[in-house]
């Protein structure tokens, strides 16, 4: 108790800013754990809230929970340490919610036709039995106790840099922890969508002013610029950290694939064309993990989809990551070279940049820390409630306690938000290498459910062993190509022949839910009860004549910007718009040709999006009353 005073009267007396706005920022969350939880009356109102999610509610949340603290601390890191070839990952701006536009809209029809509650719920129904529910609970603990578990971290070593270790690391992830569970266990998904409205402001701002912070440093564009061009001469000069063209690695692609045993062992750096693209398959497992069935399910229309994937993620937050986080990425390390920043990892990027600010405006390290603190809680508490819901409904409820009260149901959910909490705590904090591996395992566990989304929302085809052969396949081969594959004595590393192992994972995946489904017969029930589902989706948010001439058309678009925006085909960035091993002709804008296509794929990519989505009407609001008459 004594430490713990100390510790707080230290804090009030030199970091007196950043107490004071991380406690209103608590404060704030606190308040939306309570009023949610006056208002969760029943089980649907706790872990769905009500079905009521308004549209600007879903927009601002759903981005929020899209993008986690790994956007606003990892990612700068990792720009840092490998260039402008990681910084192909800002696609995932617009990959995410591509996921979003293919079945959100969908799921949500199934949701307020049958009354599901969660995707274990709805995937039992549609392909039967009870295996392809339990792999979906199994799916969501995956993703939820490892990537809590990164936020909690990183929310520790965030504290620790910017109270110049006043609070220590362990002390910063269990306040944090307990702010989140209380909020996240009183009031539920609803807290959580209010929370996250006000995450999503603060993810974006952040970002934003921090990339302004770098400029400010380096004395603005041309000393951005100058930097990088200096930095990338050295590179040529030296003849060090080159790709196998003889381009730096800053800011070239080390080709569209190297055959090697490992990512590791690829010259140049392991973020080949292949690897970019594959990793955008990982990131796609945001929005096709059974998190985010819950919140298609949430939603009180489907007006709100559209906005979100296309306009909040794809436009808004696809320029914030293709400039201000480049800015921090580069800009950090011009300012190692220059000396302004030292002992920089791709960890601490972030609170080192927002440390330069600690003499001349405390005030904004205190709103930048909270900047930061918002974007680790949001995935996490989504996933913590939604988590909570499924071990609820699907295992408890389905075989302990059939007749569960909503009072019963509401209490099990939480007693399940403090659990998972305190598994994250303890495996954050005794395992960080651990942690950090199965984090970014996470979301290419993530990616695994596509099959099953595909078979409920397009194509009837596939038989429930093919979706349960071929999750349990494709996990596995995700585990066995990551860097936990070093756990079992395979000949190859992770990510071998530069191929992310959510690349790996589907290909196993579809193969052998393709071969299983081919083999397999169903019963006339359940061939029955599909064409039911199916039939509903095309009543209610099937494509007319029109757009069905066009479907040929947005496929070539779409597998255009997959190839040739940040996959194999790539490469051409490298040198087409001006010589990488030129800086002092980098145009336009002094800026290197990568960078460019990057700029122009995202605008490309912001078309491709608003014509699935919008055009050819994929996110397209459906008449809540259509759905209920067709329905019955």
């Amino acid at each position: 108790m004594v430490e713990i005073f100390s510790m707080f009267k230290n804090l009030m007396e030199q970091k007196p800013w950043l107490l004071g706005f991380v406690g209103l920022y608590w404060v704030y969350c606190l308040f939306w754990g309570f009023k949610g939880a006056r208002s969760a009356k029943t089980s649907t109102d706790y872990f769905l809230a009500g079905r009521s999610i308004g549209i600007w509610v879903f927009v601002l949340a759903a981005t929020a929970t899209s993008f986690s603290g790994w956007t606003f601390v990892g990612h700068p890191g990792k720009i840092f340490t490998d260039g402008l070839p990681y910084a192909f990952a800002s696609f995932y701006a617009l990959t995410i919610p591509f996921t979003g536009v293919l079945f959100l809209r969908r799921q949500w029809v199934l949701g307020k036709a049958y009354n599901y509650i969660t995707p274990g719920e709805m995937y039992s129904d549609y392909y039967g039995g009870n295996a392809i529910r339990l792999l979906t609970v199994l799916v969501a603990l995956l993703f939820s106790v490892p990537y809590l578990g990164v936020q909690l971290r990183a929310s520790g070593s965030l504290f620790n840099i910017l109270t110049d270790g006043i609070i220590p690391v362990n002390v910063g992830m269990i306040a944090l922890s307990t702010v989140v569970m209380i909020y996240v266990a009183s009031g539920g998904l609803k807290s959580v969508a209010f929370v996250d409205c006000a995450q999503a402001i603060l993810l974006a701002l952040g970002i934003t002013i921090l990339g302004g912070v770098v400029l400010y440093y380096l004395g603005g564009w041309s000393g951005f610029t100058g930097g990088l061009a200096e930095l990338v001469s050295l590179d040529i000069e030296s003849g060090k950290n080159l790709t196998p063209d003889g381009h730096s690695m800053k800011v070239a692609i080390p080709g569209s694939i190297q055959m090697v045993s490992a990512g590791s062992k690829s010259i140049g750096g392991g973020w080949t064309g292949i690897m970019c693209m594959t990793y955008m398959f990982a990131l796609m497992g945001i929005q096709s993990s059974p998190a985010f069935s819950m919140w298609a399910f949430s939603n009180k229309t489907s007006r709100a989809f559209r906005w979100q994937q296309v306009v909040a993620s794809a436009l808004i937050i696809g320029v914030i990551l293709f400039t201000f986080t480049i800015f921090q990425g580069l800009g950090g390390q011009v300012l190692v070279h220059k000396g302004v920043l030292v002992d920089v990892t791709d960890s601490n990027l972030v609170p080192k940049i927002i440390s330069l600010l600690s003499k001349s405006a405390p005030w904004l390290v205190g709103l930048l820390a909270v900047c930061a603190l918002a974007a680790m809680q949001s995935t996490g508490a989504a996933y913590m409630s939604t988590f909570s819901a499924m071990v609820t409904r699907d295992i408890y409820a389905k075989y302990f306690s059939p007749d569960a009260t909503d009072k019963s149901q509401k209490f099990t959910g939480r007693l399940f938000v403090v659990l998972v909490t305190v598994a994250a705590l303890i495996v954050a904090a005794n395992s960080s290498q651990a942690i950090v591996m199965l984090g970014g395992l996470a979301v290419a566990y993530g990616f695994q459910m596509y099959p099953s989304l595909i078979g409920i929302c397009y194509y009837r085809g596939f038989t429930r062993k093919g979706v349960v052969a071929g999750l349990v396949v494709g996990l596995i081969a995700v585990t066995l190509t990551d860097k936990t594959s070093g756990w079992f004595g395979v000949p190859w590393g992770a990510y071998p022949l530069t191929i992310h192992s959510a690349g790996w994972g589907i290909l196993f995946n579809l193969i052998t839910t393709i071969v299983v489904s081919l083999v397999t017969r169903e019963s006339d029930l359940r061939k029955k009860i599909k064409q039911q589902k199916h039939d509903l989706l095309q009543a209610v948010s099937g494509m007319n004549e029109e757009r069905k001439k066009k479907v040929r058309s947005a496929w070539v678009l779409t597998l255009i910007w997959f190839l040739v925006g940040f996959g194999p085909f790539a490469t051409i960035g490298n040198s087409l718009f001006s010589d990488p091993n030129l800086p002092q002709l980098w145009a336009p804008l002094s800026l290197p040709s990568l960078w460019v296509w990057q700029l122009l794929f995202l605008a490309y990519g912001v078309f491709v999006m608003w014509y699935l989505a919008f055009y050819m009407g994929l996110s397209e609001p459906i008449d809540p009353i259509k759905v209920d008459k067709a329905s019955k």
